[in-house]
């Protein structure tokens, strides 16, 4: 099979007849008012998994995508309870014994939202303005899940199969929007049914309307909280001061110590194992129409800056970093108060890479504050949950699959990025393992967590036809099992 590039795939790399995209196509097209219809359904339940007033609408969210699964074909479609919000499962064999298992992760919680945050429009009374379908969950992730259900059914019209191409799986979680609290251990609980050889994640998006992509990775993530405690009650500073410890001075020196002066993260062992970027990923992200200017403006900010060596997209991607959310410490009203303040506080987090274990880093930092700290100042350092990172290799076939169904659905070049956030798409690497693919269709323009979130349709139906050609690809693609 030829490749044209490692930063594009076209539309025609094993694409198929053209017949077959037609097919695809003319099914979308008349199946596009009842496929948006029902969408405006689900996107009309307020599934704020983040308010206990709406439980019992995050529970209707699910009843309401197992029922519509069952409905399209899915012969398994359950409904999973958690200790929190219920999650969806659904399962459709195909008759091919020897086929690729897919497991497709998205979620159906939403964001809160209410017309007076700023939107124009009752955020779940979803309308259609121009070609962009504006409701909460539009994009995030209630479309981006959806598109899987068209798609589905285009992939068997058009190949005239009874069942998909790969033994498919959903898990579409009801905790996302609320830190996925119970997501790994209910990974952990039903590992056996959610085995999979490939995990397709549709909670993601593109660089742009013009630019496909695929995303690759993700960073991984640790968070803790570092209390400092000095006298046992504020003291005053003219009786006491230079003659104890400050806690809030050892807060500040402790920050100035994070990193040294090439903006590299000072903790002893942090770097340690870490995948490093090749070559080839550093010229694909290059290639990118990456401005950086409009970048800054967009983080409302006045430069860049970062670990020495890295451009602004490698620093975000696929370096680790060590940020301080908070600090504080002592008096913080109006005028003065001269006090050694008996306490101060920071919280800190950390992105982490391919390569980078949280225990370890966990570990790491514990030690470097320990030997920080100075005498006199008792601290307690409390770490709340981990995220690890996920990272799929440029040549692994799944995502040659993932970039040629892109390109056939987008008749264009698909390139390659990766995420520098964190979510729970790593944890089903780490408790499956199986490679994580990304699948998205959203743009940054969507306004994901914002108001006015919308979907543009053109590309909502993208995705629909991408997912009815990569079925078909990664069961013709996919590794035959080696010979025992």
């Amino acid at each position: 099979m030829s490749q044209p590039s490692d930063n594009a795939v076209s539309a025609g790399s094993a694409g198929g007849a053209s017949g077959a995209v037609h097919a695809v196509r003319a099914y979308i097209e008349t199946h596009r008012t009842a496929f948006l219809d029902d969408l405006a359904d689900w996107l009309r339940i307020p599934s704020v998994s983040a308010q206990p007033e709406h439980a019992p609408d995050v529970r209707r969210s699910a009843d309401w995508l197992a029922a519509q699964l069952k409905d399209i074909g899915f012969p398994t479609s359950e409904v999973w309870q958690t200790p929190g919000a219920p999650a969806v499962f659904a399962e459709w064999p195909s008759d091919d014994a020897d086929a690729p298992t897919v497991l497709v992760y998205g979620h159906h919680d939403v964001q809160p939202a209410a017309r007076e945050d700023g939107w124009e429009t009752d955020p779940f009374e979803p309308v259609i303005r121009g070609n962009r379908l504006y409701a909460r969950g539009a994009a995030d992730d209630k479309g981006q899940v959806f598109f899987h259900t068209l798609g589905v059914r285009a992939h068997l019209a058009a190949t005239g199969r009874t069942t998909p191409a790969v033994h498919l799986k959903l898990l579409i979680e009801g905790e996302e929007e609320s830190g996925s609290p119970h997501f790994r251990a209910l990974v952990e609980e039903q590992r056996a049914r959610l085995a999979a050889d490939v995990a397709i994640v549709s909670d993601t998006g593109m660089w742009s309307e013009t630019t496909p992509t695929v995303c690759t990775g993700m960073r991984g993530l640790v968070e803790c909280e570092i209390e400092l405690r000095g006298p046992d009650q504020d003291v005053h500073s003219g009786s006491f001061g230079g003659a104890v410890p400050n806690p809030a001075t050892a807060a500040a020196r402790l920050v100035a110590a994070l990193h040294d002066d090439h903006a590299r993260v000072a903790i002893p062992g942090f770097y340690e194992g870490i995948t490093p970027l090749t070559d080839r990923e550093r010229e694909l992200f290059a290639e990118l129409p990456f401005d950086e200017d409009a970048w800054l403006r967009t983080a409302r900010s006045h430069a860049a800056h970062g670990e020495d060596g890295y451009t602004t997209l490698e620093r975000v991607w696929a370096r680790p970093t060590a940020e301080v959310n908070g600090i504080g410490g002592g008096y913080q009203g109006a005028g003065g108060k001269t006090i050694i303040p008996s306490s101060a506080l920071l919280k800190l987090s950390f992105r982490l890479v391919a390569g980078q274990d949280p225990q370890h880093i966990e570990a790491a930092v514990r030690d470097w504050v320990a030997g920080q700290i100075p005498p006199g100042i008792r601290h307690t350092l409390t770490f709340t949950g981990a995220t690890r990172p996920c990272l799929t290799p440029l040549e692994h076939p799944a995502l040659r699959s993932v970039a040629r169904a892109m390109g056939r659905a987008f008749e264009q070049p698909v390139r390659f990025t990766r995420e520098g956030g964190s979510g729970p798409a790593a944890d089903l690497q780490d408790v499956l393992a199986a490679p994580v693919l990304f699948l998205g269709i959203s743009v940054p323009s969507d306004g994901w967590h914002a108001p006015n979130e919308k979907v543009e349709l053109d590309l909502l139906l993208k995705g629909v036809e991408a997912t009815a050609y990569l079925w078909g690809d990664l069961a013709e693609h996919w590794p035959a099992p080696a010979a025992p």
